[in-house]
């Protein structure tokens, strides 16, 4: 084998053996909901902080709760959030989201490296690392 094919395989199996983790104090911007993408140009975030408390953009208003993880294991505690209004629409998708957060008991990373946020049963929040 070439150095320089050589050297390409260990860098490859080296970013292989390194798994994804789910981390705190980093921002995830909210691509689907169960079965459901989001509206357009609607913003929702989920923030793990280092001190237990998660919090983020619900679409509407910002939200708050207490989370728990150990391992794979994720679970939030009932969520608060401001008491802005909007469209309807929003609203609808803003309650899922908060309803869809208490029901996650785990998370994973699909093989695409989006993070997954599972209920017991049913289809995961999705999300990507929001670099904005």
């Amino acid at each position: 084998m070439k150095p320089a094919l050589a050297l390409l395989a260990a860098s490859l199996a080296g970013c292989a053996a390194d798994p994804v983790q789910l981390e705190s104090d980093k921002t995830y911007r909210v691509e689907w909901i169960g079965e459901r993408p989001l509206i357009d140009r609607s913003h929702l975030t989920v923030t793990l902080g280092e001190d237990g408390r998660a919090y983020g953009t619900a679409g509407c208003n910002h939200w708050f709760a207490a989370y728990t993880r150990e391992g794979d294991k994720l679970h939030f505690e009932t969520a608060g959030s401001t008491r802005k209004m909007c469209a309807p629409a929003l609203m609808e998708q803003e309650q899922r989201f908060l309803e869809a957060l208490g029901q996650v008991q785990r998370w994973d990373v699909s093989g695409i490296g989006q993070l997954r946020l599972w209920p017991a049963a049913g289809k995961p929040i999705r999300l990507w690392p929001d670099e904005g």
